[in-house]
């Protein structure tokens, strides 16, 4: 009667927490955030420095994409209105001192920049940029997953000419 019992104590732990474990991983895709809706301030729109798409770097791999604009300004990284990124965990933006950035190695090997977490899967977003960067350096905006270690979506930047 005992074993009974603890048997079926161990499955019922062992049958939450997997259901915690899958309900974590699956609850941004049930129920994403809504879209951020960030705005520049006329100071910031002025400086452009540079813009970008981010794009699908895997065709292959249906959960991690991208699309949208980017656009870099002295201060600030900018993810314009149509920005959107298929839904998962920790999230982070990132600039990245290597140009097309295709696979998850091509960030692990570099110092980048984490500018912090992203704050929403779609929509206008602005994260602020560290004093004393130099741009030119970080040719690439990431979309990064630093749960998982994963490349969600490159952006290659283009930079403005200097007048």
């Amino acid at each position: 009667m005992w074993r009974l019992i603890a048997v079926f104590l161990l499955g019922g732990v062992l049958g939450t927490g997997f259901g915690v474990a899958a309900g974590f991983f699956v609850y941004p895709f049930v129920f994403p955030p809504p879209a951020a809706m960030d705005r520049l301030t006329a100071e910031e729109a002025e400086r452009l420095v540079a813009t970008g798409t981010f794009i699908h770097a895997n065709p292959s791999d249906p959960i991690h994409y991208g699309a949208g604009r980017v656009e870099v300004f002295e201060d600030v990284v900018f993810l314009a209105e149509d920005f959107e990124v298929g839904p998962g965990p920790a999230f982070h933006v990132y600039l990245v001192p290597k140009a097309e950035i295709r696979a998850s190695g091509d960030v692990m090997d570099t110092m980048f920049i984490d500018l912090g977490r992203l704050r929403a899967f779609e929509g206008s977003q602005k994260y602020p940029i560290p004093a004393g960067v130099d741009l030119a350096d970080y040719p690439s905006v990431v979309i990064w997953c630093r749960q998982f270690g994963v490349l969600i979506s490159p952006a290659d930047l283009t930079f403005e000419a200097s007048s």
